[in-house]
């Protein structure tokens, strides 16, 4: 139905008629633009499906709760399914965001399926399923309006009335530009809706005369906001229920609209016992229709008695009654038939009024009768009959007319839908114009013997265009009948679920176990079949049509269909002719051809040859000529070859027919060439490239999004696949006629002073253009694969590299449903901006005044878009699909295109190089951007890739290029290509030393990621710039260290760079972990083996240094000491006087390039350390160090916790740490090895005998472990042997051993002993008796040992006497003949002191006398040995 509302419309531009100067239009005061009458230019009509990839809409289901509507059978009651559309006012205003903006709806029983679509932008939530519970839908009982604040849904079902109020998106979003993507539809919050409302909601009263069964019925709003709903009654009146507005509390009512004119008013519960009047039941409505005009509502009435009746609601009475039958010319047979199949529609214009058109149903025929509404000044109306138009046409689905045109939808004999459309004014004829209806795919798939049946049948099913997500899904669901799946797929998932249910099935029907290739392939035959015949069922009852949808502010003709929605747009002349049978071409269409009326007539002739050829052409010979095409072979050899088959197989003579009419061709050369001028693209349009910066911002953002949702792009998509393919068949078509010309020969066809060459020249344009249809038929139905991951982050690593777009281009969570086709993304991303600005860069008026007319702007998009797929504009593509899997696809297409197109060629083989890549052919890839090469300075694209980003030109562009490209392949990861191409462009690089050095350093570093290190270092050796040269020198090194390919690092000659290795490798060996790197140790292998013996062992001498100050582990010691042992071999080899070193620089104080500075506390930087003094190593200093490395080792082996300390230790402190861990026989050979003095090694000693006498048994058992690392002279094995006695008996040892003069080890132990309290034990009394008896007397009296002290001296005046002088070393004792002896008196008088120094203890004063005692014998016999000897001597 039309639309309705309170208010007028926004007037469209339309063709103006002259007003009849009888009558005047009905309608609001106030003029307007003119509507442009749908089709008035075009001759036919193509459907195009909509967005059949997208999942099943997700629709979100509510219920409604009747009130009062407890009776189910009532509810019961089956209708037949309808469905209907709604468009804004504002939707073909370009600034407006209701633009391209609509609504449509399908009932079916209890449910009503509500859909808003968006031309522009893709809505989110804007599906919602309504289930009435226990009433059913009227037919088109769904009636939309809007308001300023609302969008109002007014609903009838069988018992109650409904409606809906939804936010108006002027409300939702309160900017008018539409400038996102994505956008919330007004059935977002539907959720919010109380649909119990008694506002909002009410039951149908039972009026009597209320028609029962009725299948009609009208709503509207009033002026105050009333809802109003119509509904016929019995009796040939119409009663009218209102529901006050929504925010105004008032009554229901319900008025009957009866013929004799009197009204009555009933309210709710009022029931009156009879109807006044005796109308028949001829003339009860069963078509009303509403127009609103000012404060009243005029309500047309088609009853079954023939007659039309219109209503005022404002005064409640009948304005008019006209007889329908007065228009048909033979009514006889419908006078005594109820007219139940007319139907009844309504078109206003506020320029022209109100238009009002009938369909008469007549058996085998029907009849449009289109009147206008008129009124006299008596305010009397009358229709004044405009146009009668007449069809054989039996069942009329829907039909809608505007102050021009009636579009008109049938179903013919065979259940085939068939839309027509006329201009009724201006086609006196009644030639009706054609629609070429979206064809069901076909009913069985042929397959040949080398064709694979489950890859065929997928291909039909899934090629874009043919089947919908939703008939694949059902059919899915039946055929695994018992299995329960989701079928909430995306497109790419229902393929992999069809292809598996399949073959199950398949599978569980083999019940044996060997097939033949034959059988099995028969059988896979059979299933497939089986699917694809179900998919073909759901298919045909999903395209069942419903209704049409006709928007007069954007000319736009909608089919409403069971299962999807699709568009009529116009087709082009060339189209037209070729798929326009012959009877239906009429004189229009050749004048429109041209104005010579015998080129028109030769053109007119070439088609239908064109057409004959076409329809002899086989499934098979049409495969052959898209197979050529695809595999890039000469589409004119097929010609060839399928003109050969059509001569052969000619049984019906068609290709006489052909011949004869080539007769009545002219000139047949002109024909063609005026053909394929017209199929041939607009090259000479020429794009802008975006939009036009000086239209102000608001314009340029409402722009963008123009067309922009999903939807348009598939319905640009299937255009321009629509138009492609049949041009491909024309093409086809005509280089199969010009061979056929060219077997014929000129004498027979042409005529003198035709030449051959004229021919081959049309055959050579012919060719491409094939081509090119072909591509792009291809391109529209090519799904976008996807690829893995790891190609996805490889194509945005190139977009880096080649910075062909910045993070702000990548587009991620793109609002795609479904997987596109390439044009589809390339209409979406690229083309679309670019013919948008280009089709609004120049208005004819003002942007805010321009409306949009569907077919106008459709065609003009269409028609632009092939010409950009194979222009500047497809390069732009890679651009946008930094993140989009396509490059599988765009392989073949530029393939496809590159045999025939030489625009931007040099572009195409780059980015065809970059496909390559993605699919991991890197020699092809490599080919193509050598190809490429020669066209950089010639094609924008290249120069773009080659512009630095300062706009500085550094180089050559053929050197920029080259530069990008092996970045790219590079990060790609492919150092064989690199190296190629980069070899290969040294020769070009020519004198320039910058780009020579730039891609030998490239061989340089591939070569070694390779592990090709001789050419690694022959490239290394040519590169010309000396610190690109030092960098990778310094590379080398690093990498065939961590590689451990030390051998080829030594064994190089680095002519000239020998300073610089050496450098390289000590900078690293200072600057890195010396255990995970070994710098030092190839620095030593290198220096040895250019027998350069003293660097070699100072390296190892300055490692060992820093092992050991650095590395406080065992590993560390153990290498530290064979480092030092490596350092003493190389000097050993040198002559003696040139062996020696320089001690490294103490504190590893190092000047290294880029080492920050050292600070002190005050932040400021330390001076360098000046006059440092040099140290000179030689050989012995090496060995002494090498000795004391290995006595670290020792000492770290048996003490780990002598690790961290022992590294770095000096001779005396290693001496210490040896003593402490007991390894008393190392510690000594420390101190002999570096002249030490072994006193710390006898206190310790002494120490350790003296914890074990007074610990415990766990000093014992820990003494045992220290006492087996040193040599004991002999091993006691006795039981009553202690550790104790054990290193008593070590000391014994060593003080017999490592015996000095002045007995300084007795000394120091005794001393030791003392000193902690301990007595001594008589072995060690006795070992120092004899050698020093007087120090031992000392000893005791230092630590007042008095008694000891007397026993001491008596034992030695003894001793000195005679009596045991051997214990004392004494060789000769007192004797006149003997040495002299003599007596420590200093020590005894100081013993004696000391006894005296406390006269009252008797023990001291019995011990003084002792000692007095000795002496004086010690005297008396010395005094005797005196006088002896004087005697001798006197003698």
């Amino acid at each position: 139905l039309p639309h309705l509302s309170a208010t007028a419309p926004a007037p469209p531009p339309e063709v103006t008629i002259a007003a009849r100067p009888s009558s005047r239009p009905v309608g609001p005061c106030g003029g307007g633009g003119k509507m442009a009458a749908a089709g008035a230019l075009e001759r036919s009509f193509v459907e195009l499906t909509g967005a059949e990839r997208e999942r099943p809409r997700h629709f979100r289901e509510f219920t409604v709760c009747g009130i009062g509507t407890a009776n189910a059978l009532a509810g019961a009651v089956k209708y037949s399914e309808s469905a209907g559309g709604f468009y804004y006012m504002e939707s073909g205003k370009l600034f407006s965001v209701t633009r391209n903006r609509f609504i449509h709806w399908k009932t079916s029983g209890d449910t009503l399926e509500l859909v808003e679509e968006s031309l522009d932008v893709n809505l989110l939530n804007n599906t919602v399923r309504l289930k009435f519970q226990n009433c059913s839908l009227l037919p088109a009982g769904v009636h939309i309006s809007e308001t300023q604040n609302h969008v109002i849904i007014l609903i009838l079902t069988n018992q109650t009335v409904h409606r809906l109020l939804l936010p108006h998106p002027s409300r939702m979003y309160r900017s008018e530009l539409v400038i996102e993507s994505q956008m919330q539809s007004i059935f977002t919050d539907i959720g919010k809706v109380d649909f119990r409302d008694p506002c909002n909601s009410q039951l149908i009263p039972a009026v009597p005369g209320l028609s029962p069964n009725s299948t009609t019925s009208a709503a509207w709003l009033s002026n105050d906001g009333d809802a109003l709903f119509a509904l016929p009654s019995a009796s040939g009146g119409i009663f009218v229920l209102k529901l006050p507005p929504y925010d105004i509390p008032g009554m229901v009512s319900v008025v009957e609209l009866k013929q004799s004119s009197v009204m009555q008013r009933l309210l709710i519960g009022w029931m009156p016992t009879a109807i006044r009047g005796d109308q028949g039941l001829s003339d009860r409505p069963f078509a009303l229709a509403v127009h609103c005009v000012e404060h009243d509502a005029f309500i047309f009435a088609l009853c079954q008695d023939h007659k039309l009746r219109m209503w005022s609601y404002k005064d409640q009475m009948c304005l008019m009654a006209a007889d329908m039958l007065e228009y048909v010319p033979t009514f006889k047979d419908l006078r005594l038939a109820a007219g139940t199949g007319h139907k009844l529609r309504l078109a206003y214009s506020p320029s022209m009024g109100l238009y009002i058109g009938v369909y008469m149903h007549a058996p085998k025929q029907g009849q449009f009768c289109i009147f206008q509404l008129v009124s006299t000044e008596n305010n009397r109306y009358s229709l004044d009959h405009i146009s009668s138009l007449f069809t054989s046409q039996e069942t009329l689905i829907d039909f809608a007319i505007t102050s021009t045109d009636i579009w008109a939808m049938w179903h013919d004999a065979e259940n085939q839908t068939v839309v027509k459309y006329i201009n009724y004014e201006h086609n006196a004829a009644g030639q009706w114009n054609s629609v070429f209806m979206h064809s069901l795919p076909e009913e069985e798939i042929i397959l040949r013997d080398d064709q694979d049946p489950r890859e065929m049948y997928l291909q039909n099913l899934f090629t874009p265009g043919r089947f919908i997500n939703a008939a694949l899904c059902k059919a899915l669901q039946i055929f695994c009948r018992g299995t329960e799946r989701n079928l909430d797929l995306s497109w790419s998932e229902l393929k992999k679920e069809v292809t598996l249910a399949v073959e199950s099935e398949l599978q569980g029907s083999v019940t044996e176990y060997e097939f033949s290739q034959e059988e099995f392939r028969n059988l896979q035959q059979e299933f497939w079949c089986k699917f694809y015949a179900c998919c073909l069922q759901y298919q045909e009852a999903l395209s069942h049509p419903l209704a049409l949808h006709l928007n007069p502010h954007t000319n736009m003709v909608c089919l409403l269909k069971k299962g999807y929605l699709s568009f009529l747009v116009p087709s082009s002349l060339v189209d037209h002719l070729y798929l326009l049978p012959d009877e239906n071409l009429l004189a229009e269409d050749e004048a429109a051809i041209s104005d010579d009326v015998d080129v028109a007539r030769d053109v007119m002739c070439l088609i239908k040859c064109l057409r004959l050829i076409g329809e002899s052409v086989t499934m098979d010979m049409s495969a052959v000529m898209e197979m050529s095409c695809y595999n890039l072979q000469s589409p004119e050899k097929a010609a060839e070859q399928i003109l050969e088959d059509l001569i052969t197989i000619d049984v019906e003579n068609v290709m006489e027919d052909i011949c004869s009419k080539l007769q009545e061709i002219k000139n047949p050369i002109q024909a063609i060439g005026l053909l394929v001028r017209e199929m041939d693209y607009e090259t000479e349009v020429e794009m802008e490239k975006g939009f036009n910066p000086a239209q102000p911002l608001n314009i340029r953002l409402n722009l963008s999004q123009l067309y922009g949702s999903n939807t348009a792009a598939c319905i640009v998509c299937r255009g321009v696949c629509k138009i492609a393919s049949t041009r491909f068949l024309i093409c086809r078509d005509l280089l199969i006629l010009q061979h056929l010309l060219m077997r014929l020969g000129d004498a027979v066809i042409l005529g003198a002073g035709q030449l051959i060459q004229d021919q081959q020249d049309l055959l050579h344009r012919t060719t491409p253009l094939l081509l090119s249809y072909y591509l792009i038929k291809w391109g529209s139905q090519c799904l976008a694969t996807d690829v893995p991951v790891d190609a996805l982050e490889s194509n945005l690593q190139h977009l880096s590299v080649l910075e062909l777009t910045d993070s702000g281009a990548v587009m991620a969570n793109k609002f795609v449903s479904s997987p596109q086709t390439i044009v589809e993304l390339f209409f979406q991303e690229v083309a679309r901006k670019h013919i948008i600005s280009h089709l609004f860069s120049q208005p004819k008026a003002p942007l805010s005044q321009t409306g949009l007319n569907w077919p106008e702007m459709i065609t003009m998009i269409s028609g632009n878009t092939p010409f950009m797929l194979t222009d500047y504009y497809l390069l732009s593509l890679f651009e946008e699909f930094g993140n989009e899997s396509t490059f599988y696809a765009f392989k073949d297409y530029i393939q496809l295109l590159r045999p025939w197109c030489q625009v931007n060629v040099g572009s195409c083989r780059f980015m065809l190089g970059r496909c390559y890549l993605v699919t991991g052919e890197g020699q092809k890839a490599l080919d193509c951007f050598r190809h490429a090469a020669s066209e950089v300075g010639k094609e924008e694209f290249l120069d773009r890739l080659i512009r630095s980003e300062d706009g500085e030109i550094v180089s050559t562009p053929k050197m920029q290029y080259y530069d990008k490209v092996l970045r790219l392949l590079d990060v790609v990861g492919l150092p064989e290509l690199v190296i190629q191409l980069a070899s290969s462009v040294l020769t070009e690089a020519g004198g320039d030393w910058k780009s020579q050095a730039t891609l030998r350093t490239c061989i340089f570093k591939h070569h070694l990621d390779l592990g090709h290190n001789s050419q690694a270092y022959e490239a290394l050796t040519q590169i010309p710039d000396s610190s690109r040269q030092l960098d990778c020198l310094r590379q080398l090194v690093v990498v065939l260290c961590e590689r451990s390919q030390l051998q080829d690092l030594v064994e190089f000659p680095y002519v000239n760079l020998h300073n610089e290795v050496v450098a390289i490798i000590e900078s690293r060996a200072r600057a890195v972990d010396l255990m995970t790197h070994n710098y030092y140790e190839l620095l030593y292998a290198f220096h040895v083996f250019r027998h350069n013996y003293r660097k070699a062992g100072t390296v190892m001498f300055e490692y060992g240094m820093r092992l050991g100050r650095e590395v406080r582990t065992l590993r560390g010691l153990e290498k530290q000491g064979n480092c030092y042992l490596a350092a003493v071999n190389c000097l050993r080899l040198i002559r003696p006087e040139y062996a020696w070193i320089v001690h490294p620089a103490s504190g590893a104080v190092y000047d290294r390039p880029g080492a920050s500075p050292k600070r002190n506390h005050d932040g400021e930087c330390t001076a360098a350390p000046t006059n440092r003094q040099i140290e000179i190593l030689e050989l012995g200093d090496l060995e002494k160090e090498c000795s004391l490395a290995r006595i670290r080792l020792t000492l770290a082996q048996h003490d780990p916790a002598a690790v961290a300390v022992a590294g770095s230790s000096s001779a005396e402190e290693m001496v210490s740490l040896l003593v402490q861990a007991g390894l008393f026989d190392t510690a000594i050979s420390l101190c002999q090895t570096f002249k030490l003095p072994l006193t710390p090694v006898f206190e310790g000693l002494a120490f350790k005998c003296i914890k074990l006498q007074l610990g415990g048994e766990a000093a014992q058992a820990e003494a045992w472990s220290w006492l087996a690392a040193n040599q004991l002279s002999s091993v006691i094995t006795t039981k009553e042997s202690s550790a104790t006695d054990e290193a008593w008996r070590l000391l014994s040892t060593y003080l017999e051993r490592y015996q000095v003069q002045n007995n300084l080890y007795h000394h120091c132990v005794i001393n030791k002993l003392l000193s902690h309290g301990v007595p001594l034990p008589n072995w060690l009394i006795n070992s120092y008796k004899k050698v020093d008896a007087a120090e031992l007397l000392r000893l005791y009296l230092n630590y007042d040992l008095l008694e000891e002290a007397v026993d001491l001296v008596s034992e030695y005046v003894d001793a000195v006497l005679g009596k045991g002088h051997q214990y004392f070393g004494i060789e000769f004792p007192l004797s006149a003949t003997a040495p002299m002896v003599w007596l420590p008196y200093s020590s005894i008088d100081q013993l004696l002191q000391a006894l005296g120094e406390n006269s009252a203890n008797s023990h001291n004063l019995a011990l003084s006398q002792k000692i007095l005692d000795k002496l004086e014998d010690y005297q008396q016999k010395v005094d005797k040995a005196t006088r002896d000897l004087l005697y001798r001597r006197n003698l």
